[in-house]
């Protein structure tokens, strides 16, 4: 959540910034689920609509985006590169959800939950450097 935050402080897009603020109240909700046990009554929890949510702002994103024919490394301008850090921190937390899950009962919808938010980095990350008007680098495998 605090990358989020400070990607929202670099990022100078207004709706982008407004993204992630909706994502960062969402992370407050996924964050007191993961700690509820899932019997517990009137916990706020992240529920199916804030994945298609996810899935609606990646989509509204993704269409305006070159389409990607190869890996891209994690860099950009200032912007871009935050949000890839912050996607990787992501990432991060998507496996550690992944092992709660093995050895407790948890919200099903958390782990889709996360898995989005990533891919949602991901492009904003990219629609972050294409703003900035910062050139994609491939990665090439020598």
């Amino acid at each position: 959540n605090s990358q989020i935050g400070l990607a929202r402080a670099i990022v100078k897009d207004a709706k982008t910034r407004k993204i992630l603020k909706g994502v960062q109240e969402d992370l407050f909700t996924l964050g007191g689920d993961l700690a509820s046990e899932l019997v517990s009554a009137n916990v706020p929890r992240i529920s199916k609509s804030h994945v298609d949510n996810l899935e609606k702002t990646i989509d509204s994103i993704h269409g305006g985006l070159k389409p990607l024919r190869r890996f891209i490394l994690p860099t950009g301008g200032a912007a871009g590169a935050q949000l890839q850090v912050t996607r990787a921190v992501c990432r991060r937390a998507e496996r550690r959800v992944a092992a709660l899950a093995k050895i407790e009962a948890i919200n099903p919808e958390a782990i889709p939950y996360v898995n989005r938010l990533s891919s949602l980095l991901f492009d904003l990350a990219r629609l972050a450097n294409q703003r900035d008007k910062v050139k994609e680098e491939e990665w090439t495998h020598e």
